[in-house]
């Protein structure tokens, strides 16, 4: 009895002092905002036809679907183009701040504001990947993924080095100022109606996220004793984990069903599915390729074979550290071929995003390494090749802080 009371004891400190798998929150965090970033720049110039007053899926239709199914869209609020136009671009760069790091806990509520709206304006845009992102977008609201790999934590980092050298840190303005600007759009869009007019879940959360913003900060400021903010950060450590556990019983959710699925049909049971979507134009950016592909029957039996053994195995194989690594790389190889051979590039970024939730620290680390000095060495040729001489350095400008990892839950508004 003593030895279960210490092991959930233990347990329970584990989740509760610390926010688990940082550097895989935050290759979620970096792999979901590039993959939608990457479509809303790709699909810019036909925004209007897609999500827009162009598109054949009009405002009318748009509005009847989500007066049926309750689903948030900010599109709702006004017909207008000129606030699709808006809205398209505040999407973008609210995208590239949760890519960057940048104020990240409001970044990600942004992230999904603008994911839920124009994936709900227009249902039928999507390759599956889109509901991947589609839930991921929440999720992601509740993990701490901005603790490393980020802006934030840079600017962490550097509030720590100062304060340890016994320097007074400026108070975040920036950040109270972001916080009554959104404030006040929430209150003008609550006030008129148009928030709760289509449900209560995501207004609400973004309600609750604003107060919780808001206290953190205050009590970060103005708190006389470490209790309040150890207790915030603990929730916030408890939210985190649970997120991430959903995350990753979310990605095992998916293959399993797509595994038991296959199973049940003929095609796949024959091993000629492959073939079938390897001859159809939507999915043939190449077809030398896949006409190189098919030419083999052997070749397609063993994917057909392997992709629905992989699918429906890899849930059973987390508990096999080594052979979980395996199949996370022939699915991430899979789905790799997916993008170049079928053309669907975004549905195969959304779900290796997914599969790097299960990838190991140790290799998070490596390849954040590579990364490191793959741009220390961009940096310096950029220097080698500028004329100008290097002057004194200007005043109140201070040397790069090193990667380090920032402590958990002194981020501020972004924590």
């Amino acid at each position: 009895m003593n030895g279960l009371s210490l092991t959930l004891s233990r347990g329970i400190a584990r989740v509760t002092e610390s926010a688990l798998g940082r550097y895989q929150s935050a290759v979620i965090r970096i792999g979901f905002s590039a993959t939608w970033l990457l479509f809303l720049l790709r699909e810019f110039p036909h925004r209007r036809e897609m999500y827009g007053p162009d598109g054949p899926w009009g405002w009318d239709l748009g509005r009847q679907l989500t007066d049926e199914n309750h689903a948030f869209t900010a599109l709702r609020w006004s017909g207008a183009a000129a606030w699709f136009e808006i809205f398209y671009v505040l999407a973008i760069l609210a995208t590239a701040a949760l890519l960057l790091g940048w104020r990240t806990r409001t970044a990600s509520v942004l992230f999904m504001v603008g994911v839920l709206s124009l994936q709900n304006r227009s249902v039928f845009m999507g390759d599956g990947g889109d509901n991947v992102l589609h839930l991921m977008a929440f999720y992601l609201v509740f993990t701490r993924c901005g603790q490393v790999w980020s802006l934030d934590a840079r600017r962490a980092h550097r509030e720590a080095a100062a304060r340890a050298r016994g320097e007074r840190v400026r108070p975040d303005r920036l950040g109270t100022v972001l916080w009554a600007v959104l404030g006040l759009v929430l209150a003008g869009v609550t006030l008129t109606g148009l928030l709760f007019d289509n449900g209560w879940l995501v207004p609400s959360l973004l309600w609750t996220v604003w107060a919780v913003l808001g206290l953190w900060a205050a009590v970060r400021r103005w708190a006389r004793s470490e209790e309040p903010r150890i207790l915030l950060d603990v929730i916030a450590n408890v939210l985190h984990n649970a997120a991430l556990f959903v995350i990753m019983a979310e990605a095992c959710l998916i293959y399993a069903t797509a595994g038991w699925y296959k199973i049940q049909g003929s095609r796949w049971q024959d091993g000629t599915a492959v073939y079938y979507p390897l001859h159809l134009d939507y999915f043939s950016p190449w077809p030398a390729l896949a006409d190189l592909m098919s030419s083999s029957g052997t070749i397609m039996m063993v994917v057909t074979y392997g992709t629905v053994m992989v699918q429906v195995a890899f849930p059973f194989t987390l508990f096999n550290r080594r052979v979980k690594n395996v199949l996370l790389v022939l699915m991430m190889l899979e789905h790799a071929v997916i993008a170049v051979v079928l053309g669907l590039p975004f549905f195969s970024l959304a779900m290796i995003t997914a599969d790097a939730v299960f990838l190991p620290t140790s290799v998070l680390l490596l390849i954040g390494g590579w990364a490191a000095r793959a741009r220390e060495r961009m940096v310096r040729r950029g220097r080698d090749g500028d004329t100008v001489l290097p002057g004194p350095r200007a005043s109140g400008e201070s040397d790069p802080a090193p990667a380090e990892e920032p402590a958990p839950g002194r981020v501020g508004f972004s924590a």
